[in-house]
């Protein structure tokens, strides 16, 4: 069975749960980051590549978040005010480690690939086929570049638009295209077949992740869990 859809709030019921948040309502905090977490995770997991990384980058995101709530105007949707923390937490941390650690260090891909999920109710043949063609997806995408797998997360994995993309990033619109272009390319040359749905599912966050990087923060913020 699918796993069930978070609806992220828009509008006035986001700047709702803003304001409730900043009245230390629990429920909004828990509101906010349970239809946050998937979209956070998975960018922070982009710059990352490495799932407890990606887990403290979302969780030091969201502390930071919440202490300067009162900043957000509502300019634009809360999903990308959080979006772009996390991408200049993600970032960030990069950089300090680029300076104590030798850059083929860096840039060596990690060895914990993130699972994709399949589906139970297959026959064992057809489950076995995805493994194998979700494996090499997995690892193709975990050897793009920092610049293209970030925007091809963002894209392809995350659904984002080119506009959207290019304002979390703070890039030109033309510059994500060609971005996702030279990721696409660099997909099909590694897998040799075009990129396809199969990819809807990747990079999962749900459940007890999920459960528990809330907890964490709702704790980090004296808050009831």
């Amino acid at each position: 069975m699918p796993a069930a859809k978070i609806t992220v709030p828009t509008g006035a019921v986001e700047m709702q749960l803003v304001h409730r948040a900043l009245a230390r309502d629990g429920e909004a905090f828990r509101a906010i980051m349970k239809a946050n977490n998937q979209r956070l995770y998975r960018l922070a997991r982009g710059v990352m590549r490495n799932d407890a990384e990606a887990e403290d980058v979302v969780q030091e995101a969201y502390v930071r978040a919440f202490e300067h709530l009162d900043a957000f105007r509502g300019e634009s949707s809360l999903a990308t005010w959080l979006s772009r923390i996390v991408i200049n937490e993600a970032l960030g941390r990069l950089r300090k480690r680029r300076r104590t650690v030798p850059a083929t260090a860096v840039d060596a891909p990690q060895a914990d690939i993130i699972p994709f999920p399949l589906n139970p109710g297959d026959d064992p043949e057809r489950t076995m086929a995805q493994r194998q063609i979700l494996k090499l997806v997995e690892q193709a995408a975990e050897r793009l570049p920092n610049v293209y797998r970030v925007v091809f997360i963002a894209r392809v994995v995350e659904g984002l638009s080119v506009e959207e993309t290019a304002e979390l990033l703070g890039l030109l619109p033309e510059t994500v295209k060609t971005r996702l272009h030279r990721a696409r390319a660099m997909m099909r040359k590694a897998l040799d077949e075009q990129i396809g749905p199969v990819l809807l599912d990747a990079f999962p966050f749900a459940g007890r992740r999920c459960e528990r990087l809330t907890k964490a923060v709702m704790d980090r913020l004296g808050l009831p869990g």
